[in-house]
């Protein structure tokens, strides 16, 4: 979902960076970092982010599938902190090749933003809506959040690429949008068991996760 350069007008690229650096200074100047104790599973998944990004498929410049990671970057460590991660990431992987530095900001606003933005309104959701319940924390807020942010951010692609007549809908709804559903599905997968695994195990690592709201109240 990273686009090269050369795809979107240069005047495009240059009002996503204008719009994306007030949202990078307030995202590190207000992030929660006398929170992040573990500092080294925020490196760390950036650096594991950054290896899963690079396996990616696609046929087109721009048309490519990865997993995202967005929902369980949000979910351990809230919005902003996820942000600036998978920020950090979109970096590793410009400098890599995987994406164009003058694409930078659209890019950032369709997989870093979006995707971190989306999963805090789900996760929002989910404990606004719905019980106070640690399978529905799991299998809701992890699981089908994780898969709804993919497409989400496949549909925002799309749209874009269309809006800039990059490809044809046609193009874009057999060759991306369609094989993109199949993406969130593995992405739900992976992030439900990772999330899993972390509650029961190391719940520390998740932020999101409060004890108080989802285990100690059912015991009471």
């Amino acid at each position: 979902m990273n686009f090269p350069d050369g795809l979107f007008p240069e005047s495009w690229q240059w009002a996503a960076w204008l719009l994306l650096l007030p949202l990078v200074l307030w995202a590190a100047r207000s992030a929660p970092w006398r929170r992040l104790g573990g500092a080294h599973v925020w490196f760390g998944a950036i650096v594991a982010l950054s290896l899963l990004w690079s396996l990616k498929a696609g046929i087109r410049p721009g048309l490519t599938l990865h997993l995202l990671g967005a929902t369980a970057l949000t979910l351990m460590f809230g919005f902003r902190l996820a942000f600036l991660a998978l920020l950090a990431v979109l970096a590793a992987t410009s400098a890599n090749g995987g994406a164009g530095w003058g694409a930078y900001g659209l890019n950032a606003w369709l997989t870093a933003l979006l995707p971190c933005a989306a999963a805090r309104l789900g996760l929002h959701l989910v404990e606004r809506h719905l019980p106070r319940n640690l399978f529905v924390y799991l299998f809701v807020g992890a699981f089908a959040n994780a898969a709804l942010v993919v497409v989400a951010t496949a549909l925002a692609a799309t749209a874009l690429l269309w809006a800039a007549s990059v490809y044809a809908g046609r193009t874009l709804v057999d060759d991306f949008l369609s094989w993109s559903l199949l993406v969130g599905f593995s992405e739900a997968w992976l992030t439900g068991a990772f999330i899993t695994l972390f509650v029961v195990y190391l719940p520390a690592w998740v932020s999101t996760f409060d004890d108080e709201r989802y285990l100690k109240e059912k015991q009471a």
